[in-house]
């Protein structure tokens, strides 16, 4: 399991930018993971988005998804965790409702595959039970800095 310190050790991400609370379930060798992330009034991006109706960016649930899966590949040892990524990729993203202050996300990932440096994710948010947002992710996961 990955507790709230591995999070932010795993993680360069943090407030406002850290999207995952919790992780739930992992399994390495299934190559899934399940976490949370807690949405509250207090979120910075809720004053402007919008002010008479919050609702969460869709594009901050892909940035959940996208730290999910990074926990995932890093936390399951399935790279070096001292490797660096980038976001390389976003197929097939869908967002099926609205997600408001006071919602938990489930985020549940798993390994759709690997291409040499190219990982890429099956990524569902759900609220509730209910599918929110869906995407295919793609991460490139650089070397680890060799010391000189």
């Amino acid at each position: 399991m990955i507790t709230s310190d591995e999070i932010l050790r795993l993680l360069p991400h943090r407030f406002p930018m850290l999207m995952v609370d919790r992780v739930l379930e992992m399994d390495p060798e299934a190559v899934t993971l399940v976490a949370i992330k807690n949405v509250t009034h207090n979120e910075p991006f809720f004053s402007g988005h919008f002010p008479d109706m919050p609702i969460m960016p869709g594009v901050l649930m892909i940035e959940a998804m996208a730290q999910a899966a990074l926990l995932l590949i890093f936390g399951g040892k399935l790279v070096d965790p001292a490797s660096d990524f980038l976001f390389a990729g976003i197929e097939r993203a869908k967002f099926r409702r609205a997600v408001v202050p006071g919602d938990q996300l489930r985020i549940s990932i798993g390994l759709n595959r690997r291409r040499g440096f190219l990982w890429k994710v099956d990524a569902l948010v759900s609220v509730d039970g209910e599918t929110a947002a869906e995407a295919v992710i793609t991460a490139h996961i650089l070397e680890p800095k060799k010391e000189s």
